[in-house]
């Protein structure tokens, strides 16, 4: 068997880490050709260690001169490269089979649109490509012949549970249900969340994540992209997106068909689920994930998403019906948002008030966006929006 040639775009992050675990688990069907991370240069150090790399990726030369002593030191000879450019090329170096798209945010568009454009088989654990990118991003995966398979555990369970032929599926269901966990604030009155702190925030009660997609557990504001993302995977309409809360985590999403039959996927709370589902698709191999048991399970139950409770979840809908670019506007207020709140500077329900603040100045500034230029320059645009609503609300 040849074995196939693996990139991981962002490699020590909780993504990437899973999905070295799935790829130790079957050294005959994968080989770690490049890695790549922003700041845990230590980390990256071990897994060049431990996977010998041709190449690792890193963001700057300071970064490149602890990693590149540190293999030298350890006998490895991982090749180093730096800067945004180097993602690019690795993402679409010829020698790559599959990229593991999971850097965090817009920084991930550039290199998930190298491997597109260059017909790789992408799989797509950062969002942001696609609620940024939209139809930009799906031509690009359609002009280069790429293979895009979702690892976001929602969309992955949409793409198991849609019919084969994926020609006549739109025909043939009624809608989608994403289901979400709540977050740590499910059942917490809305009125007391001004005092909630980081350290709360992030303490999601079934998944294992980064700090800021935990952030956005806790607004809803991950459902909100993942029904953005949603949209152009599955090229559905916004109404024909639901959402539903689901605390056990245990269905993963739902597709419901015009005969009213609803199929679900079901698994873990464990994202090697769908990582490995798709590292080896259209096959199955071992995740290493924990077994499912029906005995041991305790009910599962569903609950509305109200605007009340979660307001950021709606900015998805009012996004998909705004002009071009709107879902861009709403993911870079997010991140400047996020990170304002971790670093102590807005409150907990002020996330929401700059992510709304931020679409509604900047929705009559929406220009053509005809290039990743344009994006990009939307995108700075819309974070300069945002630092002044944060500044507003902090003077």
């Amino acid at each position: 068997m040849t074995r196939q040639r693996l990139a991981i775009l962002g490699a020590t992050g909780s993504i990437g880490v899973s999905t070295l675990d799935v790829v130790a688990r079957h050294p005959d069907r994968y080989e770690v050709f490049g890695l790549t991370a922003q700041r845990r240069v230590d980390e990256l150090l071990a897994q060049c260690v431990r996977f010998r790399p041709r190449l690792a990726v890193v963001p700057d030369d300071a970064a490149a001169a602890r990693l590149r002593a540190g293999l030298l030191a350890a006998g490895v000879a991982t090749e180093v490269a730096v800067g945004p450019s180097a993602l690019c090329d690795l993402a679409s170096h010829p020698e790559v089979d599959s990229v593991m798209a999971a850097i965090v945010g817009a920084a991930g568009l550039a290199p998930c649109l190298a491997a597109a454009r260059a017909g790789k088989r992408l799989l797509l654990a950062n969002k942001e490509a696609l609620v940024v990118g939209g139809a930009f991003f799906m031509d690009a995966v359609r002009a280069g012949g790429a293979t895009l398979l979702p690892i976001d555990s929602e969309h992955s369970a949409i793409f198991q549970c849609l019919p084969e032929d994926r020609g006549s599926w739109n025909s043939r269901i009624d809608h989608i249900v994403l289901t979400a966990s709540g977050g740590p604030f499910r059942t917490r009155d809305p009125a007391s969340l001004h005092d909630v702190t980081p350290d709360e925030a992030v303490a999601h009660p079934n998944w294992v994540m980064g700090r800021k997609i935990s952030v956005d557990s806790a607004t809803m504001m991950n459902k909100a992209l993942e029904v953005i993302e949603a949209h152009w995977l599955f090229s559905l309409p916004p109404e024909r997106i639901r959402v539903v809360i689901h605390p056990q985590s245990i269905v993963h999403s739902m597709v419901v068909c015009r005969d009213a039959s609803v199929l679900a996927q079901l698994g873990t709370p464990d994202m090697k689920v769908p990582i490995a589902y798709g590292l080896s698709f259209p096959e199955r191999i071992e995740s290493g994930a924990p077994a499912l048991d029906f005995l041991s399970l305790k009910a599962l139950t569903f609950e509305p998403a109200t605007r009340e409770r979660f307001p950021g979840l709606f900015l998805a809908y009012d996004a998909l019906s705004g002009p071009e670019g709107a879902s861009a506007v709403l993911n870079a207020a997010n991140e400047e948002a996020v990170a304002a709140f971790l670093d102590g500077t807005i409150r907990f329900p002020q996330i929401h008030s700059v992510n709304a603040r931020t679409v509604d100045a900047m929705a009559p500034r929406i220009g053509r966006l005809a290039a990743l230029e344009d994006l990009m320059a939307l995108d700075a645009q819309a974070r300069a929006q945002a630092r002044l609503e944060i500044g507003a609300l902090t003077r």
